[in-house]
């Protein structure tokens, strides 16, 4: 984190400069176990697997202890001059004092304010306030997203050296979505309340149930409060391929408004809007979307779009 120090008026103001709240929470709850000793992700646990392959190799051997040695400074410190520094407050009405190490604030924010999972810890770091226990945990996160990349990085360098025999799908397996957009290919079916529901995925839809289509009389899904539950919508937004968007490129080597609202890209476009979908394009392709319509559709093709209240 940046750090700027002024002096106005024979007083020192100190300025922090941390990035936003929820990114930081974020970053925390997908290394949460990494942390954690009990899980099999440990991070410990992977570089004491590593310890043993590489033992009779000592360039390898090396560079795991001096990762260990780090791991357990930054990340669970034994001593104040490893933590970093500590804070100390006093309650002027109460003539409490309290103190903690950074390391005992960044714990309580990832485990208090953020999992809410240790009540002890959050406890522990109330005095002190949310403030103190954010900053502390910035560089924590931070850090321990790093160390978690480098050794992601040395297992990938182990692997391709053939010292591991790990396979190629562990690498590849995704485990976040690229894109929260996509379309599938479906068949829906509707029935009254408390009808009998399918017994397995493959078996055939019990009676009572109606395949939901475009001559579906809409008004049947009608909810006291709510209203009408499902209704017909004129417009869905597409999601082109790289090639279609490429292909409707006007002669001036732009593109028309009305197109891109079609893509669901705002006018002026911003910048990356190409890229970004592209990105939305493939996740939809791998997360199981029919493929794009062929571009431009024919004349007598119409969309219908069916809206979820």
């Amino acid at each position: 984190m940046k750090i700027s120090v002024r002096f106005h008026n024979g007083e020192a103001r100190i300025r922090y400069e941390l990035p936003a709240e929820e990114v930081v929470e974020s970053a925390a709850a997908r290394l949460r176990p990494i942390l954690l000793e009990q899980e099999d992700c440990f991070h410990m646990k992977a570089l004491g697997a590593l310890g043993y392959i590489c033992r009779a190799a000592p360039r390898d051997a090396q560079w795991i202890r001096a990762a260990r040695t780090e791991w357990r400074t930054r990340v669970n410190p034994s001593t104040l001059e490893e933590s970093g520094y500590r804070i100390m407050v006093s309650n002027t009405a109460t003539g409490e004092d309290r103190d903690l190490d950074a390391h005992g604030l960044a714990m309580a924010w990832i485990y208090g304010d953020v999992v809410h999972h240790d009540p002890e810890r959050r406890h522990e770091g109330d005095a002190f306030g949310l403030r103190d226990r954010f900053r502390a945990a910035v560089p924590l996160v931070a850090w321990a997203m790093v160390g978690t990349i480098e050794l992601l990085n040395y297992i990938r360098a182990l692997n391709e050296a053939g010292l591991l025999e790990l396979r190629q799908e562990v690498f590849g397996e995704q485990v976040a979505l690229k894109s929260t957009v996509w379309e599938e290919s479906a068949e829906m079916y509707y029935a009254p309340v408390g009808a009998e529901a399918p017994s397995l995925a493959n078996s055939q839809m019990p009676e009572g149930w109606f395949p939901l289509n475009q001559t579906t009389d809409l008004s049947a899904f009608q909810h006291p409060i709510a209203g009408q539950l499902l209704e017909r919508s004129p417009f869905m937004t597409q999601l082109p391929s790289p090639e279609e968007v490429e292909a409707a490129r006007t002669p001036a080597g732009g593109w028309k408004r009305d197109q891109l609202a079609a893509w669901g890209v705002s006018w002026p476009p911003p910048k990356g809007w190409k890229d970004e979908l592209a990105e939305r394009w493939k996740a939809a392709r791998q997360d199981g979307a029919p493929p794009p319509l062929p571009s431009p559709a024919p004349a007598d093709f119409a969309q219908e779009t069916l809206d979820f209240g």
